[in-house]
């Protein structure tokens, strides 16, 4: 059985700008910017949610198939995840665009300018939820519109229990689109904002949320995590790291977390706590799939920070 990741992949072109914009962005002439910033540094990334989901979830030992759609520049990203053993089964090359893309240009203030270029990813639509192919549990993250409302109704319909995690594609829905996959998904999870957010929209309390799911599932960044399940509240605590290189990808990590707890049928508790480590192991290394770890090395540090073996 096996866990379906649906999602975007993307490269991420990480730029430093040795200086700061302000000292080149003159705000009384905003109004005809033209500006150029020379950044002698760059990284490309691979990235996306549902590459990153999928590359946690293999370095946990979970069996997880990610599902997104891409570009004719797809091979390096296909190589990498051939390279570490992470399923192609349901990718789709489309042709003539580009895998989607974000240019990232940072200053020595941290002000980041971005650019984001959805390329392949509006046509996630395209790509089907397999019926009979031994999915166990789905989880639908950022992806294109069509394709985030086509695949939770897919879902729904081969009655495939699945996580609704909508993160920044959140607000490209209205109230009652938000109340539709709430009613359809199994689980949701959402970060503080985004809690905020769904609950200005759909007008439910996290209270609410939870009774309609089976769990709802809010991470509070430096605060921990909180489970609301079956009328209980229940804390997670935040796992302690020696440096912040980079939280880009964390939320990523905390979700593969979720989806091997769950296909493990773990309780709350620990799967949580998986969770919380693979995201505060994420965040010690600068992009979002450069950190490893082997199975035994990361149940050793699981029992050294919480005193128990999962």
């Amino acid at each position: 059985m096996s866990a379906l990741v649906c999602g975007s992949f993307a490269y991420d072109n990480i730029m430093v700008f040795q200086d700061k914009f302000k000292n080149h962005i003159l705000p009384e002439k905003v109004h005809i910017l033209n500006v150029s910033f020379l950044v002698p540094y760059m990284r490309r990334e691979y990235g996306g949610c549902a590459g990153n989901i999928a590359y946690n979830l293999n370095l946990l030992g979970g069996d997880g198939k990610p599902m997104g759609t891409v570009g004719s520049d797809f091979g390096p990203y296909a190589q990498w995840m051939d390279q570490t053993g992470v399923s192609r089964d349901y990718i789709t090359e489309i042709d003539n665009t580009y895998t989607a893309q974000a240019f990232i240009t940072t200053d020595l203030d941290d002000n980041q300018i971005t650019a984001f270029h959805p390329g392949a990813m509006n046509c996630s639509h395209d790509a089907k939820i397999p019926e009979n192919d031994g999915i166990s549990l789905g989880l639908i993250s950022p992806d294109g519109r069509d394709g985030m409302i086509q695949h939770a109704s897919q879902f729904a319909n081969a009655n495939i229990p699945f996580i609704f995690d909508p993160g920044q594609g959140l607000p490209m829905f209205d109230g009652s689109e938000l109340l539709e996959f709430i009613e359809q998904a199994t689980y949701v999870t959402l970060n503080d904002y985004e809690s905020q957010l769904t609950q200005e929209r759909t007008g439910l309390t996290e209270g609410e949320i939870a009774d309609r799911v089976n769990a709802l599932i809010v991470t509070r960044g430096g605060e921990g995590s909180t489970v609301y399940s079956k009328g209980k509240k229940i804390k997670i605590p935040v796992v302690s790291v020696t440096e912040i290189n980079d939280p880009t990808g964390c939320g990523d990590a905390y979700r593969a977390g979720l989806i091997y707890g769950l296909m493990q049928d773990m309780d709350w508790e620990t799967t949580c706590r998986i969770a919380s480590l693979i995201g505060a192991i994420k965040i010690q290394h600068h992009g979002t799939q450069n950190h490893t770890f082997t199975t035994d090395e990361f149940a050793e540090q699981f029992k050294n920070e919480f005193d128990y073996r999962f």
